[in-house]
This record gives structure tokens, sequence and C-alpha cells, in this order.
């Protein structure tokens, strides 16, 4: 399962949201290691949420070292992968973290506990990324995250529109160009992100 020129489009601008615009283009070298892992089955999406997870954990330290290059993200992506495969076995096991986490009033709804349930059981079901029918797979278990994200989204109220601004500021300076393909990938991935830490929803990769 190789990676579409829509999933090279989205990994590059990624790097260049997280790195805030300064550095749109990967190198050479950048590009074998993407390929690497492209080869190995690694979906765009865990290359992603490792990225995130790398430069989150940069961001806390005192003094991050100045080069940055996609080999970096080697560890992030192992556990990637590690916890997806992990998932791949749970079966129908309820995951770690619940709904109890989430905060009031969001918590509250039974439609929305509801749509949390569907979400965490298309989670736990997911079969291993290689596997011949993961896509359909991880496609049906982002349309339930949608519907659980469409209800978190409606409960922010007056609250989601200086997230939006905020994140269309981000894309921005990424130069991630207004309303393409790359930039409504992007958007509903972080958005959705944004949305799930304002209420205190779970967001395993």
């Amino acid at each position: 399962m190789g990676y579409s020129r829509a999933d090279w489009d989205w990994l590059e601008a990624e790097w260049a949201f997280q790195l805030h615009g300064r550095s749109a283009f990967l190198s050479r070298e950048d590009f074998a290691q993407l390929q690497a892992w492209e080869g190995e089955g690694v979906p765009a999406e865990a290359v992603v949420a490792a990225m995130e997870a790398y430069f989150a954990r940069r961001a806390k330290r005192e003094r991050p070292r100045s080069f940055i290059a996609v080999s970096h993200l080697a560890k992030d992506v192992a556990k990637v992968m590690k916890l997806r495969t992990a998932m791949a076995r749970a079966g129908d096991a309820p995951l770690a973290g619940g709904w109890d986490k989430v905060k009031e009033p969001l918590r509250s709804d039974p439609e929305a506990r509801v749509a949390f349930e569907a979400w965490r059981r298309a989670q736990a079901t997911l079969p291993m990324p290689d596997s011949a029918g993961f896509l359909e797979a991880f496609d049906a278990e982002r349309a339930t995250f949608g519907i659980l994200l469409a209800k978190a989204e409606a409960a922010l109220g007056v609250r989601a529109a200086p997230l939006q601004a905020e994140l269309k500021t981000r894309l921005l300076d990424a130069r991630i160009p207004e309303d393409g393909l790359v930039w409504r990938r992007a958007w509903a991935h972080h958005w959705g992100k944004m949305v799930a830490e304002a209420w205190g929803l779970p967001s395993e990769h």
C-alpha cells in the first residue's frame, strides 16, 4: 500500500505546518526515509501522528536541536505502529481512557456518548495497516469519528470561531494553498484534534 500523490503532498504540508512554514520542502534524505516507511507499510496518517508527538516533545525542551530530519521521527513512528498493532489485536475489548474523562457539558449528552462508543469500537477493530481491508476499515473509523466530532463541534458554540481562526493562520503560515485538497485534509486532521482537546476526548492515533 504505497503513498498516493495526495499523501506525499500532505506529508510535506504537515512538515511545514510543524515548522511554522520555515521549511516547506523536505531534503533528499527525508524523502528517502519516507520512502522506506512507505515500503514497510507505515500509513501516512501514522507518520503525521509521529510528527505531532515529536514536535510536541521538542517544544518542551529548553534547547531543542536546530537541525531536524525526518529520521528523528523513527522512535515515534515505531510507537504509533505498536499502538495500532495493539488496537488491532484488542478486538472488541474496551480501550483505556473513556467517556468519564470528557468535559461537561458534552459528557452529559447521551447522543454524544453513543457516538463516542461507536467510534471506540471502530477504532479497536481496525485491522493491521498492511491488511487488504485496512483502507475500508480506516474510512469507516474516520466516519464514526466524524459523527462524534460534529456533536463536539456544535457543543463548542461561540468558542469554535477563535479556534478556527487560529488554525487558519497556522495553515496559511505553512503556505498550504487555501481550499485545495491538502488544505482540506490538513484542516480535517488538525480541527479534529483541536475539538477533541477542547473536550478532553482521547486522541489515540
